[in-house]
């Protein structure tokens, strides 16, 4: 046999077909194997060809086939056994590292041991191996599929256990044939077909979620969500059992259909098993399996909708469906066949491989497409299914993408490329064809009509045409459109008429339709008077009326049609959340065996109870709007029901979501995440989608109810008949206990809510009617079931009858009720339909009385309960007390749990010296004294026992496992008793026999429990958040109050007269006040008011055993020795009797003693607490050692769960606990019994916490990012610890507040910690496109719009309408980025999601307040509704984001994201509009003020050409012409201003004309006034100037007033901005005056100077109230803007100082014209550089006063120069040269003040001045340091002999130490006279000639620089004479140096100086002391080397030799140093020519 050592794929085998050049290496020649055992080889493949031929026909050819990539295995190999094929995947992965030698397969040798030939074939061999095949090779499980395993084995058991309990039907007992039995079996019928329906949707969106995430490599598998999908599916299915069995029961009327519905259950459950066998990842089942399984649970799903009758989607939609996913399979098959042609040709193997993986994956995922098309089409109405066919179809997509790159890599073949890019796009295209059918199933309602999309367009195009008043371009613009949409749409109206059968309906066609056509005939008139005139804004007005009407016209219209698609849309919406909310139930009971936090579980299933409630009546809404699509009352029974749906909806999200983290099964917590995420965004859009409902269908509540009411009448009319021929029979459920209980109840809820319906229909309060009229509906429904529910279930027939007689009279009366109180609405505070309205709602009470009477036994209850009643107020008030400490489960008091610790202790007190007293007392027989301290003893006790049953309940309801009762909102028994003691002192009153007395005391009677009711209702409407109990509480009192008052005054007259008339009169005030207590009592009877006891569990019953026994036993023993006390006082000389006495005494002060013991022990939440610390410190604990294993890169990876829904575990987690925050620190604060159970919720947190955060990590590759998430995590934990010991101090007492800071900054670190750890996990699911936490996050947001009361504003509407704009347009941008980013790079759309969520979040919570502070009502509830609106548009947007992050490439997502973000800006635009429109005043302000600011640019640009001589008239007019014109408007603007200031005090509308109206005019005005300076001529253009600065002061007064106006809107009389606002209506009226001054003075040459120069003062004073004002300027300049600002000042004061002496009127004008704008750009100037935030708070100040000081100078030298202009005499033009001097002094200063203002940081370090001036800085420091150097120094220690010379070092050190410091000087003096030449424009901060300026600059650089080296080597060469290291020759020539840089530096200086200048005469006498200071060091220098010359004397020595030695040497030192002197002086000539190497490279360049 021969071994072949190379395997080749069976893809390679299959491409032997077509690739010959595929054998490498053997290609040149043949190749060819001999072997023995050819026969046993051509069996082997005859074997083989059968297989293949038989699986041929077994099973469809795709899957197996399609998949070329897999390897073939085989296991048996002898001849015709081999029968076993399996299929297995090529897995790619990472290279691992290990072994190549694998343990070898040992079998026995048949014949020993075998020698091994070379060159010759060894004899054949032959093993058979028979018997069981080999699971050696299957690969170990990883955790992950372990885990998938479980949960399979776990949905196994649940799907047989369903599969067994669908073999038989529900019992039901038998029921009755009367209506309401019929309407109950229908309810029933239509509940468990919607809850069938549902879960049959959930199971097949399971499944296709299972083909899609088992459709890759095993090993990139998310097995956590196949789990989660399996949950879904198993627990579905086992609810969905119980449903069919019902429904089967239900059907079996009708012959044989149950069974058939049972047998359609049971086919699923089988489809399903065999699914869940094919996915197990044991399962050996090839792909095929799982997509036939798939399919045949699709198949059996449709088979049950059948079934049921609920296959909603038509037969031929579904054909379509799947005859398009087959064209998209066609279509992959031709894509196929192309790339196989392309990998013919590939050269390259590894190419070639990957065009045919590619090729292959194509063709899988386009089978699954098939398949996953299949399962979903029976339930492709739910959006979940939908949501899965999508996913597939982008996963075929995906793959046509990777077969396209592949072949495109692999060939540069044209036409093969071609041809496959055709196939490619024929597949795109199929593929597309197959979405858009979806979506358009999606996205279709019923159809509406051609109305639709006409009407759509007319609304949101008007929308646009209101949010662009202001451009008239763009409101044309979009007239064309509206107007092309309705002429559509009354075209198609009339076309519809023509059609119409009913003539009725024709005609009314025709004329809403002539209607739509005349207001478009308006819209397009207006449209055209807008076009013709852009600017006039009345023109746009009118079209935006036009629009308006044309709005109107369109809603009534197309009213039915948009209705239609409003109650379809909501329809829809109730659907689903029903389905979503019966998703979310299933999940919770399955997610309930592994929930380790039971409080956190019981909560959950609380709330799923309540939410169960809900749902029928979701259900019956739908059903009944949908059988009457007309009918109204369906449609408000199907809003209602959504409404009511909401807040249970809500609470069950919060408590699932709150579960989540703690259940430890992961697919079951996942499934559970994901229902409450759909909740949470069902109920949003079911909210938003009732709101509209609401709005459309208008108020029709009261005939809603009137129609609930009358149907109820005819079921109790049809019950009666049906007990009188003894048919009725109970519904299932239904006992006589449980309906008498539900009557009872019931009867006080409808007694209610008939008070409230009473209060609103006499206040004729429409809307609150109406909820009203509803509440009673649904309460007498409660009634009618319950009291049928008691005759069926009577045995008493006579008893029966009444009661459904009663019942029935109650709602007729009710019936009745309900119509008067809508005639009433009609004409509120009509005497007499209130007086009927009282009468029927008597009648009504009267009949309900009788209704409860008619409950068996009640006749005899009432007789027992009147008997107890007078029995129980002879009993003792000791048994009263004891009895709170028998079971204390509901509060007794207010008091918290230290007050009772407090009340214990003060009550002990005063209970000691009373028994000290009783004794005491006993003893000496006083027996007064002892009554009055057992009185004080028995208040003691009573105290004592009251703290300890409260302290008791406190402790019991503390414990985790209990739940705390509520107080009711009312005390229902102390209403009825204080109606019973005012009905009582009401007759005493009134009887003719009470005396004056017991009338008074009747009165006072009356009086106390008036006003103790009064006071309850005050408080109940204060706590209660229903709106209408709040009204009807505060109605009620007032009520009460009034008629009490009237009840007084008789009462006074009365008093003053016992007569006959005065009693009347009397009897007749105390009607309305029974009347009024007696209503108020029935309303606060309401069950929804009661108190709810606590549900107090074992372990609290336990702890509160303490304090009970010991209070129990103090009570007794306090009994017993009062009562031997008292046997003391009769008879005190009994000695065994005080003995008794001191036992009990005893007893009572040890049981008060272990009383407060018990109590302090007990402090509720402190156990707790502990436990908490404990637990969060290991969780500590657990972090560190992961952090630690992290630091040392060995942290294990967790592999049995995903990433993703590590991440989601991890968030949702930390969420819960960011939630817990606030409620533990109020809890810590001051609510005790609350700490307990808050604090174990939050330790039971951290858990999931830690191995959440653990496992992130542990998935995380970048190390750095691990330790993040494990630090922040641990510091989260740090930071709940701290809180956990500060709660623990605080104890949730509220007194002891020096505790409340430090929970309050726990809490806040904690917060902290949360928001760090979520930006981090924000961020990192942003990144991988996991938008969950954010859908989520908008979608809370969103339910907070509503929900609850608003908190109380903090501000006006004006600021909250401009932060919500700011942010509404935040998102706009952020939207059309996505659009952007989508296309460029989609990997940074994350970020701009995350970004968009934050903005919404903002954005809600402002838009919450704007919508309470806006007026009226329906602005804030127009913008409520855009606001959510916008939120729906966000979520899609962000979840679009999401998915296209995921799969960047998905063109569908990509064209769905942009039109998500078309349709978010859209919203932006309506929510803006909708604020617009809450403050149109104010809005109308905003345009006004730009439109002015407007202006005042143009009039600028206008004395620009005047000044230019340019402004000219258009033909020869004058300006007499202008005159009268300029005259009449200006009036007209001062009529507008009187109108705008008044408009701020009153409504919007009216500012809003105010602001159009004077904007209007003063654009009027501009205009007359530039006509009227244009026909001065350009001859005089300064009076052209003055006339246009006059109006152009207006115009700026009126920007000032328009903006103060806006401020003051709506605000008090007493307001500052009222204040203001009157300042600039003041200026305005000056400043209108001088223009019609300076108008009348133009033509008159004598004055106009002078009225010009009057104008300019006025002016120049408003600029410098603007000046002074402490407003912060919008943007900052330059010092040396301010500085260039002087000059323009200093050129004017000239101009008027030769004006004031010239007294020319030409010579005034231009002063006038001039001043104004130089005064007003340096005020502009000065504060702008002032306010840069670099300048001081000091030199601020200084700026401001000199511009101020500057500018009153100016107006000082402009008033007199106007003085002189009127009296011009010699004596008054010599003062000018003074106030000339004044205004150049303050310019000195401000120029100071801004150079001070430079400081030395605003530099532009280009700038070759600045380099001068930091060179010259530089020097100055070096030489600083080098005489610092020189100070330190010290002459060096001599020989004695040298003594005379000492003080010559010290004068060269002197002498160097002066010139290092004149240098310095100097350089400082240098850089001083440098700035200096700046300041005065010498040298330009930006020089103006760069060159020149620039080689000035380098040669003051380079001469600093050369007296900065100068100095430097004068140094040291001082300290090296000194020292004696060098001769003071180079000390000479270092000083000439200093003294010639010196002079360099002087000239460099004095170049562009100003020779007078302060600066440049330092700078001088700097230089001469640098001079002279050099001078002096080289004369003491060459003194010192004279002397040296004289000193040295040579000493001869005496010896010849010696001596001839000494004349050598002499010799030959002077041949040296002539040598060097020569040397030295070719070195000098060298320096002198190279010289300009040491000059900087700058002036080298130059002068090369």
């Amino acid at each position: 046999m021969f071994i072949y050592l190379n395997s080749f794929p069976r893809v390679n085998c299959l491409l032997y077909l077509f690739s010959p050049q595929d054998f490498g290496e053997y290609q040149e020649s043949y190749y060819s194997v001999q072997t023995t055992e050819g026969e046993q080889i051509s069996q082997l493949i005859a074997g083989y060809i059968d297989i293949i031929l038989k699986k041929k026909q077994s099973k469809d050819r795709f899957g197996l086939e399609g998949d070329e990539e897999s390897t073939m295995l085989e296991e048996s190999v002898s001849p015709k056994k081999s029968t076993i094929l399996q299929q297995q995947f090529n897995r790619t992965g990472k290279v691992e590292h290990g072994s190549v030698a694998l343990p070898a397969v040992m079998r026995s040798g048949s014949s020993g041991p075998e020698t091994f030939n070379i060159g010759s074939m060894p004899s054949p061999q032959q093993q058979v191996m028979i018997g069981q095949m080999h699971r050696g090779h299957m690969p170990p499980l990883t955790s992950a599929q372990q885990a998938l395993m479980g949960t399979i084995n776990t949905s196994m058991h649940a799907v047989q256990q369903a599969q067994s309990d669908l073999n038989e039907v529900d019992n039901l007992p038998p029921l009755g044939q009367d209506m309401a039995s019929r309407v109950w079996v229908q309810n029933k019928v239509d509940e468990s077909k919607h809850e069938i329906h549902s879960q049959v949707d959930a199971i097949t969106a399971g499944t296709a979620s299972v083909v899609n995430l088992t459709a890759g490599d095993p090993v990139d598998t998310d097995y956590t969500a196949v789990g989660c999908a399996i949950t879904t599916i198993s627990s579905n299915l086992t609810e969905m059992s119980k449903g069919v069995k019902l429904l089967a029961a239900l059907m079996d009327d009708e012959v044989g259909s149950g069974e058939d519905l049972l047998k359609a259950a049971r086919t699923l459950a089988g489809a399903v098993s065999d699914l869940l066998k094919a996915v197990q990842p044991t399962s050996e089942e090839p792909r095929q399996t799982v997509l036939t399984a798939a399919g045949s649970i699709g198949q059996a799903s449709g088979e049950l909708l059948r079934q049921i009758g609920e296959n909603e989607t038509d037969e031929r939609f579904q054909d379509v469906l799947m005859s398009l996913a087959k064209a998209v399979a066609n279509a992959a098959a031709m894509l196929v066949l192309k790339a196989k042609n392309v990998a013919q040709v590939a050269e390259d193997m590894v190419l070639q491989n990957r065009v045919i993986a590619a090729a292959t994956q194509c063709a899988l995922s386009t089978s699954q497409l098939v398949a996953c098309a299949k399962v979903v089409s029976p339930t492709i109405s739910s959006p979940v299914c939908q949501e899965q066919l999508i996913e597939a179809g982008k996963l075929v997509d995906r793959s046509v993408e990777n077969c396209v790159r592949a072949c495109q890599a692999a060939t540069d073949d044209s036409e093969l490329l071609k041809q496959v890019s055709a196939a490619a796009s024929v597949v795109s295209q199929a593929l597309n064809d197959l979405l858009q059918h979806v979506r358009q199933f999606a996205s279709r309602g019923e159809p509406i009509g051609r109305y639709d999309q006409a009407t759509d367009t007319i609304m949101c195009v008007t929308e646009s045409i209101f949010s662009s008043m202001g451009d008239a371009g763009e409101m044309v613009r979009q007239a064309r459109v509206l107007a092309q949409a309705t002429s559509d749409l009354v075209n198609a109206m009339r076309s519809d008429a023509e059609a119409e059968i009913d003539m009725d309906n024709s005609k009314k066609l025709l004329a809403a339709a002539k209607l739509l056509a005349d207001s478009t005939a308006r819209m397009v008139e207006a449209a055209k008077g807008a076009a013709a005139n852009p600017e006039n804004e009345d023109q746009q007005q009118r079209l935006r009326e036009a629009a308006e009407g044309l709005r109107v016209a369109t809603n009534a219209a197309a009213q039915n049609a948009i209705k239609k698609k409003i109650v379809n849309r909501l329809e829809f919406a109730a659907k689903q959340a029903a389905a979503a909310a019966t998703q979310t139930i299933a999940a919770s009971q399955n997610a309930a065996v592994s929930n380790k936090n039971t409080v956190a579980h019981q909560q959950l299933v609380q709330s799923c109870k309540n939410v169960a409630d809900h749902i029928p009546q979701l259900v019956q809404g739908v059903r009944g709007s949908q059988a009457q699509a007309e009918d109204l009352s369906a449609q408000l029974a199907l809003i209602n029901s959504s409404q009511n749906f909401l807040q249970p909806g809500s609470k069950m999200v919060a408590s699932a979501k709150a579960a989540v983290p703690t259940v430890s099964d992961q697919a079951a917590a996942m499934q559970l995440s994901q229902c409450a995420k759909n909740l949470a965004t069902s109920l949003a859009e079911l909210r938003t989608a009732s709101q509209k409902a609401h709005e459309a269908c208008g108020p029709m509540e009261i005939d809603s109810a009137l129609n609930t009411v009358q149907t109820l009448r005819n079921e109790l009319q049809d019950a009666k008949m049906a007990a009188v021929d003894g048919q009725l029979k109970p519904l299932p459920g239904e006992t006589l206990e449980k309906c008498a209980q539900d009557l009872g109840s019931t009867s006080k809820a409808v007694g209610s809510s008939m008070a409230q319906l009473l209060t609103c229909a006499a206040q004729g309060n429409e809307h609150y009617t109406g909820v009203a009229a509803r509440e009673t509906a649904q309460a007498l429904k409660t009634l009618a079931q319950a009291a049928r529910g008691v005759s069926a279930s009577t045995t008493d027939p006579m008893a029966a009858h009444a009661m459904l007689d009663s019942a029935r009279d109650v709602m007729e009366g009710s019936a009745m009720l309900i119509q008067e109180a809508k005639q009433a609405l009609v004409a509120p505070g009509d005497a007499e339909s209130q007086q009927r309205l009282a009468q029927v709602a008597k009648a009504v009470s009267h009949s309900l009385n009788n209704c409860v009477n008619c409950l068996p036994g009640q006749k005899d209850v009432d007789v027992a309960l009147k008997s107890i009643g007078e029995s129980s107020k002879k009993l003792l008030v000791d048994s009263t007390v004891k009895g709170m400490l028998d079971n204390p489960n509901e509060p007794v008091s207010d008091l918290s749990y230290f007050d009772c610790i407090e009340g214990v202790m003060e009550n002990s007190k005063v209970l000691g010296e009373s028994m000290a007293g009783i004794s005491q007392n006993a003893k000496t027989g006083d027996l007064l004294v002892f009554g009055e301290c057992v009185g004080v003893a028995s208040k003691a006790l009573c105290g004592l026992t009251e703290a300890a049953a409260q302290a008791a309940y406190l402790v019991g309801i503390s414990d985790p496992n209990s739940q705390a009762g509520h107080q009711g909102l009312v005390d229902p028994i102390q209403f009825a008793r204080a109606n019973q003691a005012i009905q009582m002192a009401c007759q005493n009153l009134v009887d003719p026999a009470s005396s004056p007395s017991q009338v008074l005391s009747a009165a006072t009677i009356v009086a106390k429990h008036t006003s103790a009711l009064c006071n309850a209702c005050r408080i109940a409407s204060s706590k209660t958040a229903n709106p209408v109990a709040k009204r009807h509480f505060v109605q009620s009192a007032k009520e009460v109050a009034n008629s009490t008052a009237n009840l007084v005054k008789t009462i006074k007259a009365l008093d003053g007269d016992f007569s006959d008339d005065n009693r009347n009169k009397c009897r007749i005030a105390t009607a309305p006040l029974i009347e009024a207590v007696e209503n108020l009592t029935a309303f606060a009877s309401n069950p929804e008011f009661v108190s709810i006891p606590a549900q107090i569990s074992m372990e609290g019953s336990r702890a509160q055993e303490p304090i009970l026994i010991s209070a129990k036993t103090m009570l007794e023993s306090s009994a017993l020795l009062i009562k031997t006390a008292r046997s003391l006082a009769i008879n005190p000389k009994d000695p065994p009797t005080w003995s008794v006495l001191a036992g009990h005494s005893h007893t009572v002060s040890d049981s008060i003693k272990s009383l407060i013991t018990s109590i302090r022990d007990k402090a509720p939440g402190q156990r707790e607490c502990d436990y908490s610390i404990d637990g969060i410190n290991r969780c500590i604990r657990d972090i560190e050692q992961a952090s630690l294993a992290a630091v040392s890169q060995n942290l294990a990876t967790r592999d049995d769960i995903s990433v993703e829904a590590l991440q989601e575990q991890l968030t949702s987690v930390v969420q819960e606990i960011g939630h817990l925050i606030d409620p533990i620190a109020t809890a810590a604060r001051g609510e005790a019994a609350q700490l307990g159970h808050k604090v174990t919720q939050l330790a039971s947190y951290f858990e999931p916490l830690i191995l959440a955060a653990v496992g992130v990590a542990s998935k995380m590759l970048d190390h750095q990012q691990q330790m993040t998430v494990l630090d922040q995590t641990k510091t989260l934990a740090e930071s709940a610890l701290q809180m956990l010991y500060a709660a623990k101090e605080g104890g949730g007492n509220p007194k002891a507040s020096h505790t409340h800071d430090a929970i309050t900054e726990a809490a806040q670190l904690m917060k902290e910690a949360v928001d760090d750890i979520m930006v981090t996990l924000n961020e990192a699911a942003s990144e991988v496109g996991m938008v969950g936490g954010m859908v989520d996050a908008i979608a809370e947001a969103m339910s907070k719009l509503d929900e609850g009361t608003p908190p109380d504003p903090k501000g006006t509407f004006v600021d909250y309408q401009t932060t919500v704009v700011k942010y509404s347009k935040a998102i706009a941008v952020t939207a059309q980025e996505m659009m952007t980013k989508s296309v460029t790079n989609p990997e940074e759309l994350g970020g701009l999601a995350s970004q968009m969520t934050n903005d919404y979040g903002h954005l809600a919570l402002q838009g919450r307040m704007a919508a309470v502070t806006a007026e009226p009502e329906e602005i804030g509830f127009q913008i409520r509704t855009r606001v959510q609106d916008l939120g729906h548009g966000c979520i899609f947007l962000v979840q679009k984001a999401g998915a296209l992050q995921i799969c960047p490439t998905d063109s569908y997502t990509k064209r769905e994201l942009i039109e998500c973000a078309r349709a978010v800006t859209e919203k932006v635009s309506l929510v803006l509009s909708a604020l617009q429109a809450g403050n149109k005043g104010t809005q109308a302000c905003i345009t006004a003020a730009s439109a002015v600011s407007g202006i005042i640019a143009d009039l600028d640009t206008t004395i620009m050409f005047a000044t230019a001589g340019t402004l000219n008239a258009e033909n020869n007019e004058s300006f007499a012409d202008h005159r009268e014109n300029i005259l009449k408007t200006a009036k007209a603007l001062v009529e507008d201003t009187k109108l705008l200031v008044s408009g701020a005090a009153s409504s919007q509308d009216k500012l809003a004309q105010a602001a159009q109206s004077s904007a209007a005019t003063i654009t009027q005005l501009a205009e007359v006034v530039k006509l009227g300076a244009a026909s001065l001529g350009s001859d005089d253009p300064e009076t052209q100037v003055v006339l246009i600065n006059a109006i152009k002061d207006v115009a700026k007064a009126l920007s000032d007033l328009i903006g103060a106006t806006k401020g003051a809107a709506s605000k008090p009389a007493d307001d500052p901005s009222m204040y203001q606002l009157k300042g600039a209506a003041k200026v305005m009226v000056t400043n209108v005056t001088s223009l019609l001054k300076t108008v009348k003075a133009v033509e008159d040459e004598a004055t106009r100077g002078t009225r010009a120069l009057e104008a300019t003062i006025e002016c120049i004073k408003q600029e410098l109230t603007v000046f002074q004002s402490k407003e912060i300027p919008e943007k900052t300049s330059s010092p040396e803007e301010s500085i260039r600002m002087t000059k323009g000042i200093t050129m004017a004061t000239a101009k008027a100082v030769a004006a004031g002496n010239s007294c020319r009127q030409e010579d005034v004008i231009a002063t006038a014209n001039l001043s104004r704008k130089a005064v007003a750009d340096m005020l502009t100037a000065c504060k702008q550089a002032s306010y840069h935030p670099d300048v001081s708070e000091d030199v601020r100040a200084r700026a401001l006063q000199f511009g101020t000081e500057c500018t009153l100078g100016y107006l000082d030298l402009l008033e007199h120069v106007l003085l002189i202009l009127q009296k011009p005499t010699p004596e008054l033009k010599h003062p000018l040269a003074a106030f000339s001097k004044r205004v150049a002094g303050a310019v000195t200063e401000l120029i100071q003040t801004a150079e001070a203002m430079k400081g030395t940081e605003w530099v532009d370090p280009e700038d070759p001045t600045v380099i001068a001036e930091t060179e010259l800085l530089g020097a100055a420091a070096s030489i600083e340091a080098a005489a610092k150097k020189l100070e330190q120094l010290k002459p060096r220690a001599k020989p004695k002999q040298a003594d005379e010379t000492l003080d010559f070092e010290e004068q060269i050190l002197e002498a160097a130490k002066s010139i290092a410091a004149a240098t310095s000087a100097l350089v400082k003096s240098a850089s001083a006279a440098q700035r200096e030449l700046v300041a005065q424009g010498k040298v330009g901060a930006i020089p103006a000639n760069a060159a020149d300026d620039g080689q000035w600059s380098q040669g003051l650089i380079s001469a600093a620089r050369m007296v900065a080296a100068a100095t430097s080597n004068l140094c040291e060469a001082a300290n090296a004479s000194v020292q004696g290291h060098a001769s003071e020759e180079k000390l000479i020539s270092s000083a000439k140096q200093v003294a010639a840089s010196t002079a360099q530096l002087l000239v460099a200086c004095k170049v562009k100086a100003d020779q007078d200048s302060e600066a440049m005469r330092r700078l001088q006498a700097a230089g001469n002391a640098v001079k002279r200071a050099s001078d002096n060091l080289v004369r003491a220098a060459q003194k010192a080397a004279f002397r040296k010359a004289d000193d040295d004397d040579v000493v001869v020595k005496t010896k010849f030799v010696g001596g001839i030695a000494q004349i050598i040497a002499a010799q030959e030192e002077m041949l040296k140093k002539e040598r060097e002197l020569e040397e030295a002086r070719k070195k000098l000539a060298q320096i002198r020519q190279q010289q300009y190497k040491f000059l900087p490279t700058e002036l080298r360049e130059d002068e090369g």
